[in-house]
């Protein structure tokens, strides 16, 4: 019925494999901007509702009030909570640093990413 309107020779239905990568690069680039404006709107609505919410409750209530749906929801809750968790990490550092070097203390494990990278060699050779 709409095949004069939509004629196959200007919409072709497959792509060629470079114009499929570069329509998936845009894709990738408009939806990591939309996230990130709902990371910085969200932060905003944190900021600015700090007194009457709590941050959780505040980026649960921005996710119910733009009505952000279930996958980008857990991605915009969670990259808010990154920025937000950011400004304790140096704080933690810096306690660190003046009680001692981590993992010499006892209270937290030392890192063996060298031991399973050798183990892996060895297993190769």
């Amino acid at each position: 019925m709409f095949r004069w309107l939509f004629p196959e020779s200007i919409f072709a239905r497959k792509l060629e494999p470079a114009a499929e990568r570069r329509l998936r690069l845009a894709q990738a680039r408009a939806e990591e901007s939309v996230i990130r404006a709902h990371v910085d709107n969200a932060l905003m609505f944190v900021d600015t509702l700090a007194e009457d919410l709590s941050f959780d409750r505040a980026i649960d209530t921005y996710v119910r009030v733009m009505g952000v749906s279930e996958p980008l929801a857990s991605v915009v809750a969670t990259r808010a909570l990154v920025v937000l968790g950011q400004d304790l990490v140096p704080y933690r550092r810096r306690a660190r640093n003046e009680d001692g070097p981590g993992g010499d203390d006892g209270l937290t494990p030392r890192l063996r990413l060298d031991e399973a990278s050798d183990a892996r060699a060895r297993k190769r050779a």
